[in-house]
């Protein structure tokens, strides 16, 4: 959009594009509709307004952003996850690690080849300075031997405990895309000069001539669907003289591949994604604690922002929080909600530096109105409300709206898609994902019931599986052994998910929690284990909740889990099960007896 007719507040309702697509905040959607504002005076030198420090004349919110913050306090927290997602469509994509598990496209991943890979034991060094680094087997180090452990004699297991299992890292594959040095683990790139920001393992400046191009469009394009908002001063920086130097072919390939319109000026790149819909799981979290945003906060990020798209480039800290109660005061303003929401706003450097002390009366905040005006992907004007703007946000013809849930998602099922989407899919199943897997650099799996595509590098996405901490291998191994127990035999219907029971969650947490040394926070309160496993799994995809009335969810384990867990023994050898007796030895009617013994 035009960022002078957003500041002058000029109605613009975008029409339908030639080839007859619409769809989200992308080029020609109908829902990217400005509110009908006057226009501002212009702040000449000696207008009080045009410092903000002394002037008491009362800030302008623009009413569509007003609106929407009221849709957020009213909302449901998952339901706030999603309009954030429709409104600003400032969410990163998001996809599984490991290099893709050639196999046969009609098999399924319930059957198919694994790329499970054990979750490493935290380093000693980590383990002596009280750090998260990863797992590691309770009283179990090699190093520490012997033991005693379980009453039984030194050096050896009890008893009666049951076998461990054996869990060893896989090699490599030779042509998977190595992690760059500690020094430079940005996903971006931040830290390296344009010429070494590596590309399948070369740094670009080792490429060829003819490829250079393509490896600068694809750094490119990978920073801005990780990152949808980049800035000449940010803190992906690196990568913005790429996007200014493809910014017509990126425009054009993320308008033709996915509906998404790309914005560059002389010191930011905004990439205006569209909502992903009801249930996307998608959530804003304080930049600096993790802290999931809820309603309220939303609320007070959308109030902030429809008062600094027309404020001042200085303004007192105490007169921007004044403004917000005195446009809202049906909003009730928690302490703790505001400052995240302009925690979330300095993030995005809408805002300059925060006061170190919010009770400071006199701190003067820095405004950027330029990145305030980019940060909502369309003000909702024409929808009636939050469930109409998420649906509104969505809306796209098949091709584009499969190939949306391609780039952002984990895997896309076709048991999830409308009957138009997955004859798409279905006609385009591999011209389709292999487009998208070009121009992004990723890994196409296609199994029976649907597609993935996989970045080995683990540089596309917020959350990573595998991953190193605590909870990202707790999970992992959660989710193995629940596919080991739950997923269907050969001969049993795989269509859909498999039933989880909650009896074998606790369970499997319990046993992790035992074996392995977790913090304390976990040891101490399971709960919290459950909830933040299940949560990430959840978010990652893996599985999903069926509500009860009156209980909690019950949850289901989607087929792609498969990909992470042990090869499947689909037809165990009779007498190998774990509390089987062993078989006997097969011996000569005229052995002696003692060697029968033996």
């Amino acid at each position: 959009m035009d960022q002078q007719d957003y500041a002058v507040g000029a109605t613009r309702v975008a029409a339908g594009r030639p080839d007859g697509r619409t769809g989200g905040a992308g080029r020609g959607t109908a829902a990217a509709v400005l509110a009908v504002r006057e226009a501002a005076p212009s702040c000449g030198a000696d207008d009080p307004q045009a410092t903000g420090v002394s002037s008491s004349a009362a800030l302008s919110p623009d009413p569509g952003l007003l609106r929407l913050a009221h849709w957020f306090a009213a909302a449901a927290p998952g339901t706030a996850d999603d309009l954030c997602a429709a409104s600003f469509g400032l969410y990163p994509a998001r996809h599984l690690g490991a290099p893709a598990a050639p196999a046969d496209p009609d098999v399924s991943w319930w059957h198919g080849p694994t790329v499970h890979a054990a979750a490493s034991p935290r380093p000693r060094g980590a383990r002596e300075s009280g750090g998260e680094g990863g797992l590691r087997r309770a009283r179990r180090d090699d190093s520490a031997l012997p033991v005693v452990r379980s009453g039984a004699k030194p050096g050896r297991p009890g008893r009666h405990r049951k076998p461990e299992r054996i869990r060893v890292m896989p090699e490599a594959p030779v042509d998977a895309w190595p992690q760059p040095p500690q020094a430079t683990q940005d996903r971006s790139g931040e830290g390296l000069p344009v010429a070494e920001l590596p590309v399948a393992g070369l740094p670009v400046a080792e490429l060829p001539g003819e490829e250079l191009p393509v490896a600068e469009r694809r750094i490119a394009a990978r920073l801005l669907l990780a990152h949808p908002l980049v800035t000449a001063s940010g803190p992906h920086a690196d990568g913005f003289p790429l996007i200014r130097r493809h910014r017509a072919w990126l425009a054009e390939r993320f308008d033709t591949l996915l509906g998404y319109r790309l914005d560059v000026g002389p010191w930011h790149a905004r990439l205006c994604k569209a909502g992903l819909g009801a249930g996307a799981a998608r959530r804003l979290e304080h930049p600096a604690t993790g802290t999931p945003f809820t309603p309220g906060a939303y609320a007070q990020l959308a109030l902030a922002l429809a008062l600094l798209v027309d404020a001042p480039e200085r303004l007192g800290y105490r007169r921007l929080l004044d403004a917000m109660r005195t446009a809202a005061p049906g909003l009730a303003a928690d302490p703790g909600e505001v400052d995240m929401a302009l925690a979330a706003l300095a993030g995005w450097q809408v805002l300059g530096d925060l006061p170190a002390d919010p009770a400071d009366d006199t701190f003067v905040l820095t405004v950027d109105r330029e990145l305030a005006r980019a940060v909502p992907a369309g003000p909702p004007a024409l929808a009636a409300d939050a469930a109409d703007l998420i649906r509104r946000a969505s809306e796209a013809e098949p091709a584009t709206a499969v190939r949306r849930l391609l780039a952002e998602t984990p895997a896309v099922l076709t048991a999830d898609l409308p009957e138009s989407h997955r004859g798409w899919l279905h006609e385009h199943r591999l011209s389709g994902p292999a487009a998208l897997a070009e121009f992004l650099g990723l890994e196409v799996e296609l199994r029976a019931e649907g597609v993935a595509l996989l970045d080995p590098a683990a540089e596309l996405t917020d959350l990573a599986l595998p991953g190193a901490g605590t909870l990202a291998q707790a999970t992992q191994l959660l989710v193995e052994c629940l596919v080991e127990e739950v997923r269907p035999l050969p001969g049993e219907s795989a269509d859909g998910d498999a039933p989880i029971p909650d009896a074998l969650i606790d369970g499997v947490l319990g046993d992790i929690a035992d074996d392995y040394g977790l913090p304390a926070r976990y040891l101490c309160d399971r709960t919290a284990l459950r909830r933040d496993a299940l949560d990430l799994l959840h978010r990652l995809g893996l599985i999903t909740p069926t509500p009860q009335p009156k209980r909690p969810p019950t949850w289901h384990l989607r087929p792609h889990a498969a990909r992470f867990a042990p090869a499947a023994d689909l037809r165990p050898t009779p007498g190998t099960g774990r509390h089987s007796r062993p078989v006997p030895p097969v011996t000569s009617p005229s052995a002696p007896r003692t060697e029968q013994r033996a």
